[in-house]
């Protein structure tokens, strides 16, 4: 497997078309159908959706879970949603696998735990992207949009928009140990 490696000078979404075609690329030079998208408003998944066939390639949008800004609250919009799930794309709206009912813990009591404590290290030591891809590729594994056993590209960002994109082996949230990053295709420099 031949493998070039994209080191955006700086974090953020203006990166976001070029990690996704890097993403597809390297997708379709190397037979990976299972894409997993982290993004909150849909925007970023609408143009993955312009980018992937999506008849070719199983591509799963993870969204922010409600309540992540406010009580309640869905940061995606739902034409965007519906606009999604119209090009047959699953769109993945779930408890974070890297914070879920920890963050009350922190946000309540000031007190951190174990898992928002490793997020917050792969955040620091690699990127903000790094640690998204790692959290929604446990999510779809733990929903079933994606299997175990085989590569996926996962693509995550800093704030909005993209800008990371990583080879790995996906694993569910009860068996995190298992998932395995085979290469980083981008992420930035900078972040």
């Amino acid at each position: 497997m031949k493998l070039e490696v994209t080191l955006f000078e700086k974090a953020g979404m203006h990166n976001t078309e070029e990690t996704l075609k890097i993403a597809k690329k390297f997708a379709d030079e190397n037979n990976i159908t299972d894409i997993v998208i982290a993004s909150t408003s849909g925007e970023t998944g609408i143009k993955a959706a312009d980018i992937f066939d999506s008849k070719k390639t199983n591509l799963v949008i993870v969204t922010h879970s409600y309540g992540f800004v406010k009580p309640g609250y869905q940061e995606m919009p739902d034409e965007n949603r519906k606009k999604l799930t119209d090009m047959g794309i699953k769109v993945l709206t779930a408890g974070h696998a890297l914070s879920g009912a920890e963050r009350s813990f922190r946000n309540s009591l000031g007190v951190w735990l174990p898992v928002e404590l490793f997020a917050r290290f792969l955040r620091s030591t690699v990127c903000d992207g790094f640690k998204v891809c790692i959290e929604i590729s446990t999510m779809a594994a733990d929903a079933g949009l994606v299997t175990v056993d085989k590569d996926i590209i996962a693509i995550g960002g800093t704030g909005k928009g993209s800008d990371t994109a990583l080879l790995l082996k996906p694993a569910d949230s009860s068996n995190l140990f298992g998932m395995k990053v085979r290469a980083i295709l981008c992420k930035p420099r900078e972040f």
